[in-house]
């Protein structure tokens, strides 16, 4: 019976196979594999490269098994591999969860772990059909390129170098310790200096920082400038040549102006000596200098003058003391006679006689002479009319 058995158990598997129900051993179920519960859900990961991981592989979370791996197809973007997870429906992980491929051992198998995010930002929770990016998935180095990159070192870096780089180092050294020790003193006064101003670098950079900041936010401004700023240095550089020439003859000037000046200097000395007392006449003269300035482009008229003209004419105002007393001292105090042949008392003069009439006697016919206006009166004055009277009677003698 036992024969019989056995060969009714391949007949049955073989009877599977050509059915399709059996699609290769990756799709067996491995014992001792995670529970995924009654309602497992499945999430979608896409790797850069999923190495050797094979469906049924393991899925952890904390190094507990709490799913499978279900399906390695090639991604629609045609570059990286997505992997179908089952999850037991009792595992809560958060929406922005990462997975990871893990290896279990050296030469163990692959296995796919998911985890939360770092520094605790997580969000919302992992859903059924939820697709975790290629931007939040990694995985470990492969011993093969570990070994790989370790028999660079060793034949193709310089491990072989060493001993030479260490004899090297100490022929170098040997004989000036205390060079080195001096500049290994000197390197840490200056390490410290740099620790005790850290604060000030820090703001110098901070200060750099704002500045570069400035300067993104005005880059079109200065753009502008630097285009407009180039024709002028394609002017200068055209006009180099003469430039040159100007700053040789201003060269050539400048000696010339300091041998004059060194030739001159003490007739130069003397003149601003004899300058200085006239310098300082004006400085005492004060605000009496800009007033005569004043007085000397309207003369002989004041400024004041001006507010007496009223278009075509032009008013005067004078002050007349007719006070008798004033009037015969006036007179007293003058060098002519308002009238001629009078004498006055100061005066070396007499006026032509008058006969005085006598009492109650009629005056003479003979006119009384009236001095011309332009002509001589006694002393050298020269009569001048109503205008000289005036003058004698108010004091307006020579």
């Amino acid at each position: 019976m036992r024969p019989v058995t056995g060969l009714a158990v391949v007949g049955a598997l073989l009877a599977g196979c050509g059915s399709g129900g059996f699609n290769g051993v990756h799709t067996l179920p491995l014992p001792g594999g995670a529970d995924l519960g009654d309602h497992p859900y499945r999430v979608t990961v896409r790797f850069a490269d999923v190495l050797d991981l094979v469906p049924q592989a393991g899925v952890k979370v904390d190094d507990v098994p709490v799913g499978r791996v279900e399906r390695i197809a090639l991604a629609p973007d045609g570059w990286t591999a997505e992997v179908v997870v089952a999850v037991n429906g009792g595992v809560s992980l958060p929406a922005d969860a990462v997975a990871r491929l893990r290896q279990s051992a050296l030469l163990g198998e692959k296995y796919v772990e998911l985890d939360g995010p770092a520094e605790g930002r997580a969000e919302g929770a992992l859903a059924d059909g939820a697709v975790i990016p290629v931007e939040r998935t990694n995985r470990n180095p492969e011993v093969e390129e570990v070994f790989g990159a370790l028999s660079m070192l060793l034949n193709g870096g310089g491990v072989a170098q060493l001993q030479d780089i260490s004899r090297e180092l100490s022929a170098a050294l040997e004989g000036n310790e205390a060079q080195v020790k001096s500049l290994l003193g000197r390197l840490n006064a200056l390490v410290a200096d740099l620790d005790s101003h850290k604060a000030e670098i820090t703001r110098a950079l901070d200060g750099l920082n704002r500045l570069g900041g400035v300067l993104a936010a005005q880059r079109d401004q200065v753009g502008v400038v630097l285009d407009d700023l180039e024709p002028g240095l394609r002017v200068l550089s055209e006009q180099r040549t003469q430039l040159v020439t100007l700053l040789q003859s201003l060269d050539a000037l400048s000696d010339v102006a300091v041998d004059t000046v060194n030739r001159s200097r003490d007739d130069l000395v003397a003149d601003l000596q004899a300058l200085v007392p006239t310098l300082r006449a004006l400085a005492e003269a004060g605000a009496n200098l800009p007033n005569a300035l004043e007085l000397l482009l309207t003369y002989p008229f004041p400024d004041s003058a001006v507010a007496g003209v009223k278009g075509d004419y032009t008013n005067l105002y004078a002050d007349i003391d007719l006070n008798l007393s004033t009037i015969v001292e006036n007179l007293g105090r003058s060098r002519q006679s308002p009238l001629p042949g009078a004498a006055l008392p100061g005066m070396g003069q007499t006026a032509p006689s008058l006969p005085l009439p006598l009492p109650n006697q009629p005056l003479p016919a003979q006119p009384l002479p009236v001095p011309s206006p332009s002509a001589p009166l006694p002393g050298g004055a020269t009569g001048g009319g109503l205008g000289g009277l005036l003058g004698s009677l108010l004091g307006g003698g020579r």
